[in-house]
């Protein structure tokens, strides 16, 4: 008799990201966002509750007959011209060239915007670094098209890759695109001004294709500044630097999953096209809710009240977790993460596996560092992951979840001390 799973085998193992893995391990240990004695310190999202000082108003969504019909696959017109407005005031006051509609395509949210781009890629050689966002792994493999390549990134470069070293790797290993996590998640870690200048100039000389995700750029905390690729760029249509970016992070609303690609206009077609049959476009009426939320005027303010109350809590955090005796190989300048060595601690909970299982019990979530081990297509032996003592421990919740989270921690310790 023929089993009624049989038809499983017409499907791939598809695994979960580290952020939905978590949760779903905690929902079955009881947790409840709702439930202030549990702390998620895994979340990839911020906290979206108003910040103190924030004096904007939302005025409602209007949903109508009109924004209920399908929105242009390439976004709605005035989202389109709302975002490279952005980017030209902020980023491109004083340059040659500016972004107009045409290099702004609208998706629905990040992951979307990068599905399309990397999903019209032909035959080719893309660069990705290690550690980085899990989200990519699946990403990356889920077109056959083009060939991932990892590149690893070091703590004694601080998490970052030395321009001569970069490129080495891009004609070493004939990369023909680049994608780059600017601020990158896991370790906070950013290409500062004069870095950004010296990648993007490489980019232009090679003629390599740099994808900027620059989903963190508000969250920089050191020098209180933002940071983009889009300021170094000569010509907007004919440097090969693509920009992902979108809502969730620098305006605090991940639940509107809206992103957009920002690139030259020639490969925003292609990028649009890809949409056509793919996902059919972004919410209507959120796009239309978009354009009143991207304020370039107002756009400093609010980014320094994220820099304040964001600092405020990474410094928390950094002090705890050194009373603790979790290393932070690299302080985060950037992002809502810490990027944890648990090697320190107690065996077993040195393993990032142990140790999260054994915080769910203290009713604290954090995401084990073998997930940003990119992997597409699982070419390397998970035995070989580097990251089997790392941890990444989030500091988006408010400021009593991240106090009840490390006091979570600190049980957990004390245990096996």
């Amino acid at each position: 008799m023929t089993s009624q799973k049989d038809f499983l085998q017409y499907f791939k193992d598809v695994p979960k990201t580290g952020v939905i893995y978590v949760l779903e391990k905690a929902t079955q240990m009881g947790y409840s966002s709702a439930d202030a004695s549990w702390a998620n310190l895994g979340q990839g999202a911020p906290d979206t509750e108003p910040l103190s000082g924030n004096k904007s108003v939302n005025k409602g969504l209007e949903v109508n007959a009109e924004n209920s019909e399908y929105a242009p696959v390439a976004g709605h017109l005035e989202l389109r011209k709302k975002v490279a407005d952005y980017y030209n005031k902020l980023y491109r006051s004083h340059s040659k060239s500016s972004y107009s509609y045409k290099n702004v395509c609208i998706a629905g949210g990040g992951r979307m915007a990068l599905s399309r781009l990397v999903a019209a890629f032909g035959n080719i050689n893309m660069g990705h670094f290690i550690p980085d966002y899990t989200a990519y792994e699946e990403l990356l493999s889920a077109f056959k098209t083009f060939i991932p390549i990892p590149i690893l990134l070091k703590e004694a470069n601080q998490y970052k890759m030395p321009i001569n070293e970069l490129r080495e790797e891009i004609l070493g290993r004939g990369l023909s695109a680049l994608l780059v996590s600017n601020p990158c998640n896991p370790t906070g870690q950013y290409l500062n001004e004069a870095e950004l200048s010296a990648w993007v100039a490489l980019s232009r000389e090679l003629r390599s294709m740099f994808i900027f995700d620059e989903f963190y750029s508000h969250y920089i905390y050191d020098k209180k500044e933002l940071i983009s690729a889009a300021a170094h760029i000569d010509d907007v249509n004919e440097d090969p630097v693509v920009i992902i970016n979108g809502l969730s992070k620098n305006w605090r609303a991940p639940g509107w999953r809206i992103g957009w690609v920002l690139g030259p206009e020639s490969m925003i077609e292609k990028v649009s096209s890809v949409g056509s049959f793919m996902d059919g476009g972004a919410v209507h009426p959120l796009q239309e809710e978009a354009v009143h939320l991207i304020n370039p005027e107002a756009v400093h303010a609010e980014a320094e009240l994220i820099q304040n109350e964001f600092k405020e809590k990474r410094d928390y955090v950094l002090s705890r977790l050194k009373e603790l005796g979790i290393r932070v190989p690299v302080a985060p300048s950037s992002t809502f993460y810490c990027w944890c060595d648990i090697s320190d601690l107690p065996s077993p909970i040195n393993n990032s596996d142990y140790f999260f299982e054994e915080c769910l019990k203290e009713k604290v979530i954090v995401v084990p560092g073998e997930f940003f081990d990119v992997n597409p297509g699982k070419r390397r032996l998970k035995q070989h992951s580097r990251y089997k003592r790392y941890i990444r421990l989030s500091f988006g919740p408010k400021m009593q979840r991240l106090i009840t989270g490390l006091s979570s921690i600190e049980r957990v310790i004390k245990k096996f001390s």
